[in-house]
């Protein structure tokens, strides 16, 4: 999708975006609940190199931004 590689390119991510548009991985990933989901809720997931969820963050409250990258970070170890 254009908005998401005008964005990655504008903020210099080193890594491809995934473009959800019909909230298939939200749905699977417990991020949105149906298809027609206006908007997935910000959920946050630790994958190792073998494709195994380590940690789930936003699944049953709000993210707190203000720690949350450090919060992670912390959870690499």
């Amino acid at each position: 999708m254009a908005a998401n590689r005008a964005f990655a390119d504008k903020l210099q991510f080193p890594y491809p975006l995934v473009c959800d548009t019909d909230r298939a991985i939200g749905m699977a990933y417990g991020a949105c609940d149906s298809a027609t989901a206006p908007a997935a809720r910000r959920v946050t997931y630790l994958i190792d190199p073998d494709g195994v969820i380590q940690g789930a963050w936003g699944q049953g409250a709000k993210i707190d931004v203000r720690g949350h990258a450090d919060e992670v970070l912390r959870a690499l170890g």
